[in-house]
């Protein structure tokens, strides 16, 4: 029940917030029974069915064709919409100023002087102003007496004034919310920047001072990003030589069989140490036991709530919150139980939140991702809902959260205000 009365909040807000938008982009600017508004009227209609058949096919069972086809104009639809809608709102608090703005020049265009008037013709006119006066006097006292005058009515608004703002107001409207889109599809497309950060940990020795993880999330293979995003985030992982690569979930959006050719770049990841891989929520959206097995074929080294030593360190890794429900969740039991407490732990989980049972055994660095940085802002708020952090580097008692953004994006192939990233941790020794 609770499903469902969600369910028709957020069509009834879907259908609010496209009538709104049609308004004003439509119903505001263009004559009725024009075809700029029947092409816009159908528009509204199409573009929201696209976007429900990209959010809805993946897990519907159609062909991947269908998915792609449908996910390019139905995800990018999605992150216009918000963008357009946050720059109409912005719009309705400069319409007024801008009528008004209007209306005053036009005030000001109809009261200009006469320039022919000067003291002699000033004076003449006074004159005859007291003959006129003396007549109408003279004409009283005979004649009824006028009907008294309505007061004149205030002027309409002019429709090509109204015509006007609704047209700037939505032209500018569109420019910045497209605008916003394009760079933000290009930011993804374009593929992600490295980041750098040095950790100190605590228990680290000096043999490991400087030992380099690669850390990589949400790389989000599926009907939009392919095997050349696969590739771009290869070639940048690479190039920065890292000892270890730590891939932390999320790899894809759709089942081996659609997604294998795509993910097959993944096989010449280098460094030291090999690539470690752990599951996030949508391998369990995509078949996670197949998975598992496939990034295994391909040379990474998967960590099922399990630990590696490392030189100077363990390594561990756990399943998914998402894999409770298929009896594969995560046990921080199996992966960290009956470690040598005098080494220092390095753990890799997906989601920001398993931090507090990272705390309780004993983990000195936790890598995550999962929340994309909030991906469209203003996403970032709604991610601190359900995030201990967001983005970056923050201490919890005596352990360290490293959350990255992510190299890929879910959904809208955009990211605005949370640009894409693979992190390169450089490990500290505090006896180096």
């Amino acid at each position: 029940m609770g499903f469902v009365l969600l369910a028709v909040v957020a069509l009834a807000l879907l259908v609010a917030v496209h009538r709104y938008v049609w308004r004003r982009f439509v119903g505001d600017t263009t004559a009725a029974g024009s075809r700029l508004r029947r092409a816009g009227t159908v528009a509204a209609y199409v573009l929201p069915l696209l976007s429900v058949g990209a959010l809805v096919s993946g897990r519907s069972g159609v062909p991947f064709w269908l998915q792609q086809v449908l996910a390019w104009p139905g995800y990018l639809w999605l992150a216009a919409l918000l963008y357009l809608t946050l720059a109409l709102l912005v719009g309705e608090a400069v319409r007024p100023l801008l009528r008004r703005l209007l209306a005053r020049r036009a005030t000001t265009a109809g009261a200009g002087t006469d320039p022919a008037r000067t003291p002699e013709t000033e004076q003449t006119a006074e004159n005859g102003q007291v003959a006129e006066a003396e007549r109408a006097r003279s004409d009283t006292r005979t004649a009824a007496p006028p009907a008294p005058l309505a007061p004149p009515a205030p002027p309409a608004p002019s429709a090509s004034r109204r015509l006007f703002v609704a047209r700037a107001v939505g032209g500018a409207a569109a420019v910045a919310g497209l605008g916003t889109v394009g760079y933000g599809t290009y930011g993804v497309l374009r593929g992600p920047r490295v980041k750098r950060v040095t950790i100190p940990l605590a228990r680290l020795p000096r043999s490991a001072h400087g030992f380099r993880i690669a850390v990589v999330s949400d790389i989000h293979l599926g009907p939009i990003l392919g095997r050349a995003h696969t590739q771009r985030i290869v070639d940048t992982v690479n190039r920065t030589q890292p000892d270890l690569i730590a891939v932390v979930g999320d790899l894809v959006d759709g089942s081996v069989a659609d997604l294998g050719p795509a993910a097959e770049p993944l096989a010449g990841l280098r460094s030291r140490h090999g690539a470690f891989f752990v599951t996030g929520n949508h391998e369990y959206y995509s078949g996670a036991a197949q998975w598992v097995d496939h990034v295994r074929e391909l040379g990474m080294h998967p960590l099922e709530n399990a630990r590696v030593e490392i030189d100077g360190f363990d390594l561990a890794g756990v399943n998914d919150i998402g894999g409770e429900s298929e009896g594969q969740g995560p046990d921080f039991g199996r992966a960290l139980g009956d470690r040598d407490r005098s080494r220092a732990a390095v753990l890799m989980a997906h989601q920001p939140v398993l931090i507090d049972e990272a705390v309780a055994h004993g983990v000195d660095l936790q890598l995550s991702g999962h929340t994309h940085g909030g991906q469209l802002w203003p996403g970032n708020y709604i991610a601190e809902l359900s995030n201990p952090t967001v983005a970056g580097l923050e201490r919890y008692g005596d352990t360290q959260l490293y959350v990255t953004r992510g190299a890929g994006a879910w959904g809208p192939p955009v990211r605005v205000g949370a640009p894409s990233d693979i992190t390169v941790v450089e490990l500290a020794s505090q006896h180096a």
